[in-house]
């Protein structure tokens, strides 16, 4: 299989992983609040795998990135929910989310660093 073969497949086989994942939590913790919990867990897997990936298979990326990572989490849901709560409980979700997410990215990329030189 060539290497752009592989990579698709890679990519489509994580993101259906990573949307099973996404519904499953959701079912769980419902509306915005399982799309934040998605959101900043999925950033804080992506913390860990910036640090890791030039180590691991050239597929890792494309698979746990772009794939599952980019199946689990949903910028779609997030505007979706800002607009259903409305108002500044919108904006509040909307600014929570983004700090929270940033921070879990940040945080998880110093701790991947320390625990993994």
């Amino acid at each position: 299989m060539r290497t752009e073969a592989r990579t698709v497949a890679a990519v489509a086989l994580g993101g259906g992983i990573g949307g099973v994942a996404r519904y499953g939590l959701s079912a769980l913790v419902p509306g915005a609040w399982g799309t934040l919990v998605v959101n900043v867990v999925g950033c804080a897997l992506i913390g860990v795998l910036m640090v890791l990936v030039p180590r691991l298979h050239p597929l890792a990326g494309p698979f746990l990135g772009v794939g599952v990572l980019g199946g689990f989490t949903t910028f779609s849901g997030y505007a979706l929910d800002a607009v259903r709560l409305g108002g500044v409980t919108a904006f509040a979700y909307l600014f929570g989310t983004l700090v929270l997410a940033l921070g879990a990215t940040f945080a998880a990329m110093a701790v991947t660093r320390r625990v993994a030189p």
